[in-house]
């Protein structure tokens, strides 16, 4: 029952790990995404952490620093953090393109909304859709992190969109995984999920040390994919299709 953190990144290992893979979970507990980078990103860590700013998903709130409602001039006042912005490489006009707002006349970073502007006056309406406002990124995509490995830089994440991902420029599509296996089927097709689930499973086997042949994992993969969809070994998968009462009897729920 370990957690392995990644360089801060929690992954979740062993059983509970192996348990997710045959369970066929809809989403894993801990999604996590590899993505691999084109000649041109892998071989600078400049270009990976840009193409890595692109992929967190910001919005307002992560570059705020305060917050303070003037009931005398009636309105709310956001004041920005350049260090936040720098870190998240985001700039002043990208927070005007997220959200149309007007600056105070005696600081640039400072933003200003008039209570008049909301129906209801009511300035925790107006900060809840100023700081949920997306800037830039890929929803579900929380963090990431650029490490190299075998030489060339990548780039890990804490949270899982294979589409979004797919369409920043800069990725090598593939080589790019994740450890949703539902996505990969949806998006590549049952033999990318059948491969993704070996890999997956061997994975863990591998790293708790144990040694089982790669084709007892292939079996179950090739099982569990059989029908064209990922499919559970449970019951409400493949135990509970087999054509025989008493086979079906003598895995669970016997009386049903």
């Amino acid at each position: 029952f370990r957690y392995a953190g990644v360089a801060e990144l929690n992954v979740t290992l062993g059983l509970p790990r192996l348990i997710e893979i045959v369970d066929a979970r809809k989403s894993p507990s801990t999604p996590v995404m590899n993505i691999y980078l084109d000649e041109d990103h892998s071989n600078s860590e400049k270009k990976a952490r840009e193409v890595a700013q692109k992929l967190t998903y910001t919005v307002i709130d992560d570059v705020i620093d305060t917050v303070n409602v003037d009931l005398r001039e009636e309105s709310v006042k956001f004041t920005v953090n350049t260090s936040a912005m720098d870190t998240l490489g985001v700039d002043v006009k990208d927070i005007e393109k997220a959200m149309p707002l007007k600056h105070s006349k005696d600081d640039e970073l400072t933003f200003v909304v008039g209570l008049e502007e909301d129906k209801t006056r009511d300035p925790d309406s107006i900060i809840e859709t100023v700081t949920e406002a997306r800037i830039k990124g890929i929803e579900e995509i929380n963090r990431v992190l650029t490490t190299i490995e075998g030489g060339e830089w990548m780039i890990r994440t804490d949270g899982s969109n294979l589409e979004g991902v797919l369409n920043i420029d800069g990725i090598d599509p593939s080589r790019t995984t994740t450890n949703n296996v539902h996505e990969i089927a949806e998006i590549f097709g049952i033999e990318a999920a059948r491969n993704s689930l070996i890999m997956e499973a061997h994975n863990v086997l591998s790293e708790q040390g144990l040694d089982v042949d790669i084709r007892h994992v292939m079996l179950v993969s090739d099982i569990m994919t059989k029908t064209g969809e990922v499919q559970q070994i449970g019951r409400h998968g493949i135990s509970g299709e087999k054509s025989s009462v008493l086979a079906r009897a003598a895995f669970e729920l016997t009386i049903q």
